[in-house]
């Protein structure tokens, strides 16, 4: 199976994205063919072989992995798989590549695969990087129902039965309408915690635009996909885990602002899963109200 990678970068992290570079081509069995987009920024000088595509405006990571997947044909359908990789993360070992190949081999239903982020310095791999409820093993793989933006590898024939990224989302969640759509078409998500992509360890709470992105975000997550029932459902749950994680004043703010932004503002076309989908989901672990 062809094999490429998707990395977008602002341009400020070059040292990084030689190091994730040099990670990708040292990948055993066939050269993995890498695209870099410059989400409007300059991309940094890159090794021969690479190709760049410059942005001259910032898409957010939805639309700029979106010009990726475009630079490998519609759809990416010039290979079989694509990586998606952080412009400062660093594939751990050189069979990462080949992992991926036998995954999807064996399993023609496997859509997407979710890597384990690890720390490169303490190996410790943070909960929120576990992509299921049950996350206090990371070192257990499984069936989930969503995965990781900046460490993943996804067949391109999902990218061809359901479309890309959300371009509007522009940061947060953007991961997870993917991933309802997949398995709202019969695909599978699988977590492997022997595919690893070392990563810093940071709070997302780190951009700025982190509060208002969530909240509205999960608005139109739930206007997009959810059958109408659940709508009210699943955005409560999220308001009462808010409210209980007790955030500080301005960032509260900053999420109700972003909550009814998402109730007044356009949030893309609508297609709610089958209620067969949400039997799917409650079934491997996680029901679309949480």
């Amino acid at each position: 199976m062809k094999v490429g990678a998707v990395i977008i970068t602002m341009g400020n992290r070059p040292d990084e994205l030689r190091a994730l570079l040099d990670s990708v081509a040292g990948q055993d069995g066939d050269p993995v063919e890498v695209v870099v987009v410059g989400n409007g920024s300059p991309v940094p000088d890159v090794p021969e072989g690479v190709r760049t595509i410059e942005l001259p405006e910032n898409l957010g990571i939805p639309g700029g992995r979106n010009v990726g997947i475009e630079a490998f044909g519609p759809a990416g359908r010039d290979v079989d798989i694509l990586l998606f990789l952080d412009d400062d993360g660093l594939l751990a070992s050189p069979d990462t590549a080949q992992l991926c190949r036998k995954a999807f081999e064996a399993d023609p239903k496997l859509g997407i695969v979710s890597f384990r982020i690890a720390d490169p310095d303490t190996g410790v791999t943070q909960r929120r990087h576990v992509p299921r409820l049950r996350a206090s093993d990371p070192m257990r793989s499984s069936r989930v129902t969503t995965f990781l933006g900046g460490a993943n590898a996804v067949r391109t024939r999902v990218f061809a039965d359901v479309g890309g990224l959300p371009d509007e989302f522009f940061y947060a969640h953007e991961e997870t309408d993917l991933a309802w759509r997949a398995l709202d078409a019969g695909w599978m998500i699988d977590y492997r915690s022997d595919m690893v992509l070392y990563h810093p360890t940071t709070a997302p709470s780190r951009h700025a635009v982190y509060h208002r992105m969530v909240a509205r975000n999960r608005v139109w997550l739930a206007r997009r996909n959810l059958p109408a029932p659940l709508v009210p459902v699943y955005l409560g749950v999220w308001l009462l885990l808010t409210l209980v994680r007790r955030p500080s004043r301005p960032a509260l703010r900053a999420w109700f602002g972003g909550f009814r932004e998402g109730w007044t503002t356009p949030c893309g076309p609508r297609r709610p899963m089958k209620w067969r989908t949400v039997w799917r989901l409650t079934r491997l672990g996680r029901p679309p109200v949480i």
